[in-house]
């Protein structure tokens, strides 16, 4: 049976930060094995998995997409919220709103470098909500 549940992140400025303690700090109890999935409820924010040792990788991971996606394209039309709106938008969709994780032993299966991101791309961005599922 799978459990569904709501957690609030706090404000995080523009760029990619691990928030992996973030989510097992409001898990419950987990099954010995499973799934976690994890979910964004925000089009202008993403979550990934990858490199939780080097912070290099989330500032090369910010260069990267800012250089890929720039803020404030002369050919975007959806720029109500401002120059970072459209472009937060695509970075968006590139990376995706969900991940999941396997469950095993009652713990995240993940690798031992492996943290999950949130990928912030607003430069004025609120606090984010997950909607996290254990199946």
């Amino acid at each position: 049976m799978a459990t569904t549940f709501d957690i609030q992140l706090p404000h995080y400025p523009r760029g990619f930060h691990i928030i992996t303690r973030n989510i097992i700090s409001n898990l419950p109890e987990l099954p010995e094995n499973g799934l976690l999935v994890v979910f964004i409820k925000h089009t202008s924010a993403a979550l990934t998995i990858n490199e939780n040792a080097d912070p290099d990788v989330r500032k090369d991971f910010n260069s990267f997409f800012n250089r890929l996606v720039p803020d404030g394209a002369s050919y975007f039309v959806h720029t109500l919220e401002g120059p970072d709106d459209m472009s937060a938008h695509i970075k968006s969709s590139l990376l995706g709103s969900s991940v999941t994780i396997p469950i095993k032993n009652h713990r995240l299966n993940l690798g031992t470098w492996q943290g999950i991101y949130l990928c912030e791309f607003r430069d004025g961005g609120d606090s984010r909500k997950l909607s996290i599922t254990i199946i």
